[in-house]
């Protein structure tokens, strides 16, 4: 983990700008959340969260989540913004993944970006590290921090809740 300083901030703040413009997109009823995949200066892939391909039909936002069985792990309804991002540069851009790197945002109430909290999505965290992005960057409290892919997914699974 290394929070981003002189123009490696400057460079990390316009591309979590460019994530929170594309969070604008959303149509998750709980949360706004955008990403973006950069290599060497090109955006390669980008998401917001939504129901899968923007289907109504797909939306479980409302359901009681502990119908679902116990193997049903991911109880959202909504492709995540970084799971759409990867796609997104898989399709467009699959030659520039590995060394990537992804910007992640999620919107307040207001839509104005939102620090983030501790790595918790084990679900983006293993895609990332699969696909051979090299960094995750989020804002937080602190700056704008870089976690190596592996330190975000090991981070991940280590989560218990923000204190």
């Amino acid at each position: 983990m290394k929070l981003l300083t002189g123009q490696n901030h400057t460079q990390a703040e316009f591309f979590i700008q460019q994530a929170a413009k594309i969070a604008q997109k959303a149509t998750c009823e709980r949360s706004k959340c955008g990403c973006v995949i950069v290599k060497d200066g090109e955006i390669i892939g980008q998401g917001f969260n939504s129901p899968p391909q923007h289907l109504e039909s797909q939306r479980r936002c409302h359901c009681d989540k502990e119908q679902y069985h116990r193997k049903v792990t991911d109880k959202t309804c909504c492709i995540h913004a970084e799971q759409r991002a990867i796609l997104d540069a898989l399709k467009f851009a699959s030659d520039k993944l590995i060394g990537s790197d992804l910007y992640f945002i999620r919107l307040d109430p207001e839509g104005k970006p939102a620090k983030s909290g501790n790595p918790y999505c084990t679900i983006c965290s293993k895609m990332a590290l699969e696909v051979g992005i090299k960094t995750f960057n989020l804002w937080h409290p602190e700056g704008i921090v870089a976690y190596d892919t592996e330190e975000y997914n090991i981070l991940s699974y280590q989560y218990q809740g923000e204190k």
